[in-house]
């Protein structure tokens, strides 16, 4: 549930087509977290945190790709 942030705040951002205040640091922050999740569910080829953790990195790759381009 909480990987619907990220595409709620990339909805955000490029609808608005404005990234003031949301912060760069904090989202890649994210994409990390979120990341070694995915590596970690596929070192335990583990279907729901592979599926749960690409869909949340994707979310991340979009806000962060709307802050560096609405900025």
């Amino acid at each position: 549930l909480g990987q619907i942030l990220f595409y709620a705040q990339a909805f955000k951002i490029f609808t608005t087509q404005s990234a003031e205040d949301v912060s760069v640091i904090g989202f890649s922050l994210g994409l990390i977290s979120v990341l070694s999740w995915l590596i970690y569910g596929l070192l335990l080829k583990n279907k729901v945190l592979i599926i749960s953790n690409a869909f949340a990195t994707v979310g991340a790759i979009l806000v962060i790709s709307g802050i560096l381009l609405y900025t």
